[in-house]
């Protein structure tokens, strides 16, 4: 018995995206993907949260932002081919020619690369994605043959850290990071859910409500981006971001870099011609937050821009050089832990199984 076939028409539905401007209580965020949106070179953002802070809503909304950007998703399943690319070495047998079949980081160049979950990545993807967001160039290898090509992006990776955290090495490797809470306060939350609410009724009303301020500052990170060659980091800017990786105890040079592009990226998003201290300071916890060793607090820098105590502050995460206190028992080192050796007595053994006592 033959079935009849139905012919359901299959309408393709677009996802609008919420307006950038339109997202509530999260400033720290917005000026973050904003600047990594301005330099890509800056490395990208980490976003740390729980579930439901608007961690991929932001990261959507910043792609519909940019004028003809695509936002590229990449799935926790992807094979690093998939991701990067491979080379169809192949069909040098049939024309001598080597093709490229480009992976997902061809398909971001000039939009935003949107990773969840990217803790739980693994590694060889995540140094892939670095790699690329923070060169701006994709080498695809195979079998001794190597192609390159363009894929600057802007790179938003997300993690929960209960589901665990990304290795110190990697980390490190992310520009910018900041770590997102659920609100507490009652008036901002049903802000929020007003806005949400009104964006899931009507789309197109929100986005019509935010078409000014969305058109005012997509066309100010258009600007941005082609006034950013021309800006330059006086002296005064470059020690600073230097004592501020300092203070922060920081590894690697890393932290000053991204500083004083972050600090760029701001000063020509607010229309002016020089990069100051204030720059570098209004950035410089995007930058150092995820690289600051564990359990040191923020602190001034020293010595920076006339800013902050001239004196070393002590760093309540690390351990100081300090004498112990006069009525403070000495600390026993070694296997024994915080327990000191404890005297033991022997005994003379007189046989074994048989065996006779050993003579003295």
């Amino acid at each position: 018995m033959n079935t009849p076939e139905l012919n359901i028409p299959v309408e393709p539905a677009e996802r609008a995206a919420f307006p950038f401007t339109a997202l509530v209580g999260q400033p720290q965020l917005q000026r973050a993907l904003q600047l990594a949106a301005i330099d890509p070179g800056i490395g990208g953002v980490l976003i740390s949260g729980p579930r439901g802070t608007a961690k991929s809503t932001a990261a959507r909304a910043l792609a519909a932002l940019l004028p003809g950007a695509p936002f590229v998703t990449l799935p926790l399943a992807a094979s690093l081919e998939q991701l990067v690319g491979t080379l169809n070495v192949e069909d040098v047998l049939r024309d001598g020619r080597v093709r490229l079949a480009p992976g997902l980081l061809a398909r971001a160049h000039g939009g935003v690369l949107y990773v969840d979950e990217v803790n739980l990545l693994p590694d060889a993807l995540v140094d892939a994605l670095l790699d690329a967001a923070a060169s701006g160039v994709n080498t695809v290898e195979r079998d001794g043959i190597s192609r390159r090509h363009a894929a600057r992006f802007v790179l938003v990776g997300t993690m929960n850290p209960e589901e665990g955290e990304l290795r110190p090495q990697l980390l490190d490797r992310f520009g910018l990071s900041l770590v997102l809470a659920n609100p507490v306060d009652a008036a901002q939350r049903t802000a929020i859910l007003r806005a949400r609410l009104g964006f899931d009724e009507d789309p197109a009303a929100l986005a019509q409500q935010h078409a000014q301020e969305q058109a005012a500052l997509s066309a100010a990170l258009v600007a941005a981006r082609a006034a950013l060659p021309r800006l330059a980091w006086s002296d005064e800017v470059l020690r600073h971001a230097a004592a501020c990786a300092i203070a922060a105890g920081v590894d690697g040079m890393r932290a000053d870099l991204v500083m004083l592009r972050a600090a760029r990226a701001l000063a020509v998003l607010q229309g002016r011609g020089e990069v100051t201290p204030a720059d570098v300071d209004a950035v410089a916890e995007l930058a150092l937050a995820h690289r600051r060793p564990e359990g040191s607090a923020a602190q001034a820098p020293e010595n920076g821009s006339g800013k902050g105590s001239s004196q070393p502050q002590n760093n309540p995460g690390r351990l100081q050089d300090q004498p112990p206190a006069a009525s403070a028992p000495p600390v026993p080192q070694g296997d024994w832990g915080a327990l000191p050796a404890q005297p033991e007595g022997t005994a003379k053994v007189h046989a074994i199984a048989g065996w006779p006592p050993k003579k003295a």
